[in-house]
């Protein structure tokens, strides 16, 4: 039986993938599938719980943290599918996993009832643990791509077995080694149109689906820069005391409150059936991005100061530093 923070950290440091042991125990605590309506073997966390549970894993680990973020956010998709294909996967298939890329790399012609997806997609963080793929692509039929009213590309989400998509090992970064953020090829599959979806159309009943998808997402990655900053600070402490920790703590603080405030607010109007408005999504992304660039400004600050053992590989702070830093190339808070 794993201990859930030591041992796991110690379990995760300096891998490119992670141990059986780990992924057993992620599987054994149902964790790929935290947003997951309990009828389809989920665990059904509220917004709150479900960023407190993101935040200890990626305070124990950046990739733990960050590959379960993304993955049980693509889990989180069984609300954009219908029952049937939702069914289909999460109580058909043996402990789903879905994983994938948020761009738009490809296109799916469509043929009756079916779509013939190709392209190459980049960054689907977890590629080496998924047993389904999610990508976005262009719809073309009769030859031609088609376009919404406003005449933009029409573009749908498809979910598509592992079996059927070539993994292209690429991930090669600082850190974040373990995610195994690779690319993947898709060469003419076919899909049947109850595995597309619209990723802001919902079927499912539960609050969690009400919560606008930018806000989610927001909040979800939100929590993994706070727990890599705080597995840093942790670490920092260690070595030495001094007033830019004391920064690093006070912007921590500030972080936490203003999370937990979003999500409860949010918790509360979707109870009330209050719309969250385009203003209080701003609010919510414009402080999750000046968290960041603070948290990023105090521990580029303090690193200088911590000595050769923090830029040694294997060490924690260097770690959990690279981790942290990688995150940053993400492009959802570089407003």
């Amino acid at each position: 039986m794993i201990q859930p923070h030591q041992e796991l950290t110690k379990l995760c440091l300096g891998k490119d993938i992670f141990p059986e042991k780990v992924l057993n125990w992620l599987a054994k605590e149902n964790l790929w599938n935290i947003w997951v309506p309990k009828n389809y073997g989920g665990l059904e966390l509220s917004l709150s719980e479900g960023l407190s549970r993101l935040q200890e894993l990626a305070r124990i680990d950046g990739s733990l943290g960050w590959t379960l973020t993304l993955c049980s956010g693509a889990n989180y998709f069984i609300g954009n599918l219908k029952p049937q294909a939702a069914s289909e996967i999460f109580q058909s298939s043996k402990a789903p996993v879905l994983g994938g890329s948020g761009g738009v790399f490809g296109k799916a012609v469509k043929i009756g009832d079916m779509y013939k997806v190709s392209g190459t997609w980049r960054y689907a963080t977890g590629a080496e643990y998924l047993s389904h793929f999610t990508l976005n692509a262009e719809i073309h039929e009769h030859g031609k791509a088609v376009k919404n009213e406003d005449g933009s590309p029409k573009v749908l989400s498809f979910v598509i077995p592992r079996e059927k998509v070539s993994i292209v090992k690429d991930w090669n970064s600082m850190g974040l080694k373990a995610s195994s953020t690779h690319s993947f090829i898709v060469e003419d599959v076919l899909v049947s149109k109850r595995f597309s979806f619209i990723y802001n159309e919902f079927h499912q009943p539960q609050d969690i689906f009400k919560i606008p998808f930018s806000v989610f997402a927001d909040l979800t990655l939100w929590v993994n820069y706070i727990g890599m900053a705080e597995h840093f600070l942790a670490e920092a402490h260690k070595i030495k005391m001094n007033k830019s920790l004391e920064s690093l703590a006070n912007i921590l603080s500030v972080s936490n409150s203003k999370v937990a405030g979003f999500a409860k607010t949010i918790e509360s109007n979707i109870r009330c059936e209050v719309e969250i408005h385009q203003k209080y999504r701003e609010e919510v992304h414009i402080s999750a991005s000046d968290s960041v660039k603070n948290l990023s400004k105090s521990i580029i600050e303090i690193y200088p100061y911590l000595g050769v053992k923090a830029s040694r590989n294997n060490e924690p702070l260097n770690q959990v530093f690279c981790d942290y830093f990688t995150a940053t190339q993400h492009h959802i808070f570089t407003r």
